[in-house]
């Protein structure tokens, strides 16, 4: 049964004083199991009951031209902006092309990145941080993108950091998008930045982003973010000593939550005395700010903290030198991924399998294998 065109039933057909004979019709015609597209056309004897509708294909709701869906995306279309970011995180046909076509209208929002340990109360910051900026003058509108982790074994994905942000759900200036790593690393989903993009396209004025719980090296965010913030609590064994190799280094603000606990003036010592030990390359010093995001303590101070920054980086020209530094990281990663898919396409996972097996067998060696593949991208 083919289904290949299929009359536009809408709200006016009604209204038509012919209506109800319309529809027994058009389900007399989908009702015949041996019906084929000749079928399924309207005949000569029925062509009087359409005269005036058009026939449509059943995508053409659900594939709008590009043109069209960059419209819907930047006049604030939230199925629109559910829709494209659904076809960029799944890689679904035309992802690229949509992502060259809302790149032009991309460079407004402000990129925060929250990033910590497990534990450490991401999720209830970024809420009360998008509830702070929803109640303030400018009411600016928000995205939100929360990385939860992949299971190694099932590949499913919780997504519970939400949970915490149902208060927003009928806010239309807020939007909260799920993400899986689906086995990345670094804190994010390999095609969070993209995901990125698009929120940006749709005219958000402020984008935060929340990363898994992280631990020594997963510092991808700082690439992706204008802002990045760390966040850290009390009563972490050895305190920040755990966590500070390669992340501690990242932090544009520090954030001590649940400061009403013991021991947040020891993880406040330990901060500046790391600070003391070197001085960033573009000389801001990042403030410590102390909150108990589950009561909205220190949120002010912290949207403040923020806001210093961003006027930093302003003052001092910084802002398109940051952009600059975060762009050759991601442009080599973006291709690192293009030329690893072009050869995964090349070989099939047929001659992979084949290749895996002649290695562990001890047949060929490894990196005289890479080399020729690497060689022959691009070739075909």
């Amino acid at each position: 049964m083919n289904f290949s065109y299929f009359p536009a039933l809408g709200a006016s057909w009604f209204a038509h004083s012919r209506s109800l004979q319309i529809a027994r019709e058009v389900t007399r015609l989908v009702a015949n199991q041996a019906a084929t597209t000749d079928s399924l056309l309207i005949g000569p004897s029925n062509r009087a009951l359409f005269r005036g509708f058009r026939y449509l294909l059943y995508t053409d709701r659900l594939n709008p031209t590009l043109e069209t869906w960059i419209e819907q995306l930047r006049s604030g279309d939230v199925r629109a902006l559910a829709r494209a970011i659904s076809t960029v995180e799944n890689r679904a046909p035309g992802w690229s092309d949509l992502l060259k076509a809302a790149f032009p209208h991309t460079g407004k929002a402000r990129v925060l990145g929250l990033t910590g340990p497990p534990g450490a109360g991401k999720s209830t910051l970024v809420d009360q941080l998008a509830r702070f900026y929803r109640r303030d003058k400018d009411k600016r509108t928000v995205g939100i993108i929360a990385v939860d982790p992949t299971s190694p074994y099932t590949g499913g994905a919780i997504l519970g950091d939400r949970i915490r942000m149902q208060e927003h759900f009928s806010d239309p200036g807020i939007y909260i998008r799920s993400m899986a790593t689906r086995g990345s690393l670094g804190g994010l989903a390999r095609t969070t930045a993209d995901v990125t993009t698009v929120l940006d396209a749709s005219g958000r004025d402020l984008i935060m982003i929340e990363t898994v719980g992280v631990g020594q090296d997963e510092v991808d965010i700082v690439r992706l973010a204008d802002i990045t913030i760390l966040i850290l609590v009390p009563g972490m064994g050895d305190d920040v000593q755990t966590i500070k190799a390669g992340i501690m280094e990242i932090a544009d603000i520090f954030v001590i939550n649940k400061s009403d606990r013991d021991g947040a003036e020891n993880v406040e010592r330990e901060i500046r005395t790391l600070q003391s030990l070197a001085m960033r390359h573009d000389g801001w010093t990042p403030p410590i700010v102390k909150t108990v995001a589950s009561q909205g303590v220190g949120i002010e101070e912290l949207a403040a903290a923020i806001a210093d920054y961003e006027g930093y980086l302003q003052k001092e020209n910084l802002a398109l030198n940051k952009s600059v530094e975060n762009w050759q990281e991601r442009l080599i990663e973006m291709l690192r991924d293009a030329l690893l898919e072009k050869a995964r396409d090349q070989m099939g996972d047929s001659s992979v399998a084949r290749y895996a097996a002649e290695v562990a067998q001890h047949k060929r060696d490894p990196y005289t294998l890479v080399e020729q593949i690497a060689a022959n991208v691009g070739k075909h």
